[in-house]
């Protein structure tokens, strides 16, 4: 078989994004030798390196999100994985000598590939309302470890049900004198576990089968206006100095929206190996559609993005086996 002809220059793969999902991927493929370029950008910042504790992660267990990242980190690092921080603005097909890869634009240069892993994750969606995008930042926040320690003895609120929701509620009362949780439901989403917790700590409140109307305040936030889903009429003003969203996650697809199937929602469409609609792009992590977004399913996605990569790339120089 003649020798497949392919630039220097030309990485094996390039992961885009930073996160469980990415650097697992990083580390499985620069551990078989490939020569990989992991990017991360200020879009694709993992949502876990927020996370204050995580204790479902197997064999560790007091671990906050930002420690899991940095070992990961680490740990594809030592293996060969090549990180630069840069923000990807686009992705286009190129011919490679002999195959067909691609081109990855950055903010600052361009990187030729022969496969691609999309491990972009996704962002905290918004309300939509009234003071919200205006108090982002002066009361409005995404990020309890973040800003928790601003409101100590003062009342804050958190909207959502979930479990990240329910976990940020029980971190700020380690600073908060009152924590109300928000939620459109009449019950919690939340595991068991961080149920009980939210319901056994007396500085937890809850306003039930609620939205948030308007975010109040000018230059910083007073209050919210909330209504009764089940009785609209039964509108009412909450005094609060905070207010912390986590009512779900937007994909960060834009990027590869075009390139890609996504589905209605903008997740990225894969099969069991991770392989997208376009030849050699794989994807990972909490970008793509699944029903469960954590950081061991992440993991699972980029070891699997990274085999079906590798066995893609071998394919192209003649390789397989």
């Amino acid at each position: 078989m003649a020798q497949v002809q392919i630039p220097e220059n030309v990485y094996d793969v390039i992961i885009i994004g930073g996160g469980p999902g990415g650097l697992t991927a990083g580390l499985y493929a620069s551990r078989s030798s490939l020569n990989v370029l992991l990017l991360e950008g200020s879009s694709t910042v993992s949502q876990i390196s927020l996370t204050d504790m995580i204790e479902n992660y197997p064999g560790l267990t007091g671990v906050t999100g930002l420690e899991l990242i940095d070992r990961f980190k680490k740990q594809a690092v030592s293996f060969g994985l090549e990180v630069k921080t840069e923000q990807v603005t686009s992705i286009e097909k190129k011919q490679l000598g002999d195959v067909k890869g691609w081109t990855v634009a950055t903010e600052t240069g361009e990187y030729d590939t022969l496969a691609i892993i999309v491990s972009t994750g996704a962002e905290w969606r918004h309300l939509g309302v009234p003071g919200e995008e205006a108090l982002i930042g002066q009361g409005v926040s995404f990020c309890a470890t973040c800003d928790a320690p601003f409101y100590r003895n003062r009342d804050v609120a958190v909207v959502g049900g979930g479990d990240t929701a329910v976990q940020e509620a029980i971190y700020l009362t380690k600073f908060a004198s009152k924590v109300t949780i928000i939620h459109r439901r009449d019950r919690l989403r939340a595991t068991g576990i961080l149920q009980e917790r939210a319901f056994a700590n007396e500085k937890i409140d809850f306003a039930w089968d609620s939205v948030v109307e308007e975010i109040l305040g000018d230059n910083g936030v007073t209050g919210v206006r909330i209504k009764n889903v089940k009785s609209p009429e039964e509108a009412r003003e909450i005094q609060v100095d905070g207010v912390f969203l986590f009512i779900g996650l937007t994909p960060n697809t834009d990027l590869i929206a075009g390139v890609v199937n996504c589905d209605k929602d903008g997740y990225i469409i894969t099969d069991g190996d991770m392989t997208t609609s376009a030849d050699g792009i794989f994807a990972c992590g909490d970008c793509i559609r699944k029903s469960l977004r954590q950081v061991i399913t992440a993991c699972g996605d980029g070891a699997t993005a990274a085999n079906s990569a590798e066995l893609y790339v071998d394919e192209l120089k003649g390789q397989s086996y």
